[in-house]
């Protein structure tokens, strides 16, 4: 469910940028060049963070295992 997710939050952030990065001026002079930094710097750890979440998520199965295996070993020692 949880990589849907980051799947849906990277195209809409991919449709963001292809939508306002050309509109944006990096190298105005004044509020314009600070806003148009910022923007495309918080779209980059958008994407950097769904990214992570999307790679480094922990799977499903490995996760049924473990709790398998712990519970195997606490009940021998409580039986």
């Amino acid at each position: 469910m949880k990589k849907n997710r980051y799947l849906l939050c990277l195209l809409l952030c991919g449709i963001l940028l292809y939508y306002g990065a050309p509109r944006l001026s990096i190298y105005a002079d004044g509020a314009q060049g600070i806003f148009s930094l910022a923007w495309l710097s918080f779209a980059l750890i958008v994407i950097a963070g769904n990214l992570t979440g999307l790679l480094y998520s922990p799977k499903k199965q490995g996760q049924k295992l473990q709790s398998e295996r712990r519970s195997r070993k606490k009940s021998r020692f409580y039986h």
